[in-house]
C-alpha cells in the first residue's frame, strides 16, 4: 500500500469561513530545481465541469509546459495524468470514479505512470477520505487554491514515491502570472474573479472555490490587450458570480465599469459567464447597450420560478424582481439572447410550485437551458431538508420542462432565417463533410458548406437557410 505524504486535507468547516477582508495577489514564478522536471515525459489533463475549470486545466497545462513536459498523443498513456474534476452534481463525480478505474489498470501496465486528480472532488472531504481509502494507485491529490504549488507536489511524489495530498481550504489567492495553454488561438476564457459568497443552499461550489475575489482591473485589461495583440477575436469573461465583480475591492469600480473598459482594448467579441440575477445592475445591463463588443446574448440562472422555492434555494430574488430583469435587457438590448439554469425537484417542490417555473419560462421567452434534477451535496444545507418527491416524479418534471426549454431553443433558431449573420468560424463541423460551424453573436452554432480551413478564427457572413432545434444550418455568403 503506497504511503500518504498529507500536507494539507479539506476542511468543510474552514471552507465556510470568510474572514480576511483583503486577499492577497501572488505572483506565480517556478523554483530552478523544477524547471527541467518533466523533461522527456508527457502529460495529459483530463476536464470535467465549467469554463472555470477549462481556464485552471489551461494554467496547469501552462505550468507543466514550463518545466519540460510535452502534450501527450495517447491521454490515457501520458506519464503524468491528471483529472481536473466537477462536485457540483453526483453524476459529475460519478463520471471520474470511472474514468479512474480505466486508468487504474494503465497504471498496472506502466508502475511509473503518476496519477493526480484535482479541482474541486479533493475539496470535499468526503471525497478525499474516499481516495485516500479506496484508490491507493492515485499519486496526487490537489484542489482549487494551489494549482502553483504543482512543480513541487509532482517532485515530492517523484522522490518520495508517495501519495502527496495537498487541498487547501481556504478563503483562496489570486494568482497571477501564470503560464497558460489556450485550447483556442482565437478565443479565450479570461477569469476575472474567483469563488463566491452566495451560499445557495444546494450548491456546494462557495466551499470548493472560496471567497469571492476580484483581479485587479489593470490584470484584467493587461491581459486582453496581450490577446488582442496575439489575434484572439473572443474573450469569454469567468466567475461563480461576475455580476460581483469589484465589490470585495471597495473602489466602486464596477463589472459595468470593467465592460465598458474592456471594450476600448480592440476585442472584437466579449462573453461572460455566470452571472447571478441579484447583482445584475443597471449599469451593466447599459454596458450591454452600448458596448458593440459585448455580444447581445447573456446565460442568466433562475434555478425556479417559485418565490418559496427560491427562498428555501437562498438565491435573494422573487419571481417578480427575476422578471423586471429581463423586462430591462430586452428594453436596453431588444434582440438578446437569453439562457438560464433550472432546477427540478428541489426538496419539498409542490405540482403547483413547478408550474410556476414552467410559467416563467413562457415568459421570459428562454432560447435554451441547461436543465438538472436536484443532486444532493454532503455539507449543503438542502441536504438535510426533507424530500418528499420520488424519482420517477422529478423524472417527469424534467421531461416536461425540456418539452418548452426545447421550444425555445428552435423558437431562438427560427427568428434568424433567412438573415445574414456574422459567424467566428471554429472549424470543421461534425454535422456532415466539407462542413464548416462557428457561433453568431447570440451564440447559436451554425453550420454551413465549405471546407477552407483558412477561415478558422476568422468573422464570415452566412445566410441562415435552415433552423433545427440544436442549431442552425446557413450559405457562406461570397
Amino acid at each position: 500500500m503506497m504511503k500518504n505524504i498529507k500536507l494539507a486535507l479539506p476542511s468543510l468547516k474552514d471552507a465556510r469561513m470568510r474572514k480576511n477582508k483583503t486577499i492577497p495577489t501572488v505572483r506565480y514564478t517556478v523554483e530552478h530545481t523544477y524547471k527541467n522536471l518533466g523533461q522527456n515525459k508527457t502529460y495529459a489533463i483530463f476536464t470535467y465541469g465549467c469554463q472555470g475549470n477549462e481556464a485552471d486545466s489551461e494554467v496547469m497545462a501552462g505550468i507543466l509546459e514550463e518545466i519540460g513536459y510535452t502534450k501527450s498523443e495517447d491521454p490515457m498513456s501520458a506519464d503524468v495524468v491528471i483529472l481536473n474534476t466537477c462536485a457540483i452534481r453526483e453524476n459529475a463525480e460519478q463520471r471520474i470514479w470511472g474514468v479512474l478505474g480505466q486508468l487504474k489498470g494503465k497504471k498496472r501496465e506502466n508502475p511509473n505512470m503518476l496519477i493526480g486528480i484535482a479541482g474541486c472532488m479533493p475539496q470535499e472531504e468526503n471525497a478525499t477520505n474516499k481516495i485516500l481509502e479506496s484508490y491507493g494507485f492515485i499519486d496526487l491529490v490537489i484542489g482549487t487554491h494551489n494549482k502553483n504549488h504543482l512543480p513541487q507536489l509532482l517532485y515530492e511524489a517523484y522522490r518520495s514515491k508517495a501519495k502527496v495530498v495537498e487541498v487547501i481550504s481556504s478563503e483562496g489567492e489570486i494568482l497571477e502570472d501564470a503560464p497558460k495553454v489556450r485550447e483556442s488561438n482565437h478565443k479565450a476564457w479570461v477569469n476575472i474573479m474567483y469563488g463566491c459568497d452566495e451560499f445557495c443552499t444546494y450548491c456546494i461550489v462557495p466551499y470548493t472555490r472560496g471567497r469571492e475575489r476580484s483581479r485587479a482591473k489593470e490584470d484584467i485589461i493587461n491581459e486582453v490587450k496581450d490577446l488582442v495583440s496575439s489575434g484572439y477575436i473572443e474573450i469569454t469573461l469567468l466567475g461563480q458570480n461576475v455580476n460581483a465583480y469589484g465589490k470585495d475591492l471597495g473602489e466602486g469600480y464596477t463589472f459595468g465599469d470593467l465592460l465598458y473598459d474592456l471594450d476600448k482594448t480592440g476585442i472584437q467579441r466579449i462573453r461572460y459567464t455566470t452571472s447571478h440575477p441579484r447583482d445584475l445592475d443597471e449599469k451593466t445591463m447599459q454596458a450591454m447597450r452600448d458596448c458593440k463588443s459585448v455580444m447581445p446574448q447573456l446565460h442568466l440562472p433562475v434555478q425556479s420560478g417559485d418565490d418559496e422555492v427560491l427562498k428555501r434555494m437562498n438565491r435573494k430574488y422573487t419571481y417578480e424582481e427575476y422578471m423586471s430583469k429581463v423586462k430591462r435587457l430586452r428594453e436596453l438590448v431588444p434582440d438578446i439572447s437569453l439562457t438560464t439554469d433550472i432546477i427540478v425537484g428541489f426538496p419539498n417542490e409542490t405540482r403547483q410550485q413547478f408550474e410556476n417555473t414552467l410559467k416563467l419560462v413562457q415568459d421570459a421567452k428562454f432560447e435554451g437551458a441547461y436543465t438538472f434534477i436536484y443532486s444532493k451535496r454532503e455539507g449543503t444545507p438542502a441536504a438535510n431538508m426533507p424530500d418528499d418527491i420520488t424519482d420517477e416524479e422529478k423524472h417527469k418534471r424534467l421531461e416536461e420542462l425540456n418539452v418548452y426549454i426545447n421550444a425555445g431553443y428552435l423558437e431562438g433558431h427560427k427568428r434568424f432565417l433567412n438573415q445574414i449573420v456574422e459567424v467566428l468560424v471554429d472549424g470543421p463541423s461534425k454535422n456532415g463533410d466539407g462542413m464548416m460551424c462557428g457561433y453568431t453573436p447570440h451564440l447559436k452554432l451554425t453550420h454551413f458548406k465549405c471546407s477552407d480551413l483558412s477561415l478558422v478564427g476568422k468573422i464570415v457572413k452566412v445566410k441562415v437557410t435552415e433552423a433545427k432545434t440544436w442549431f442552425m444550418i446557413g450559405e457562406l455568403c461570397e
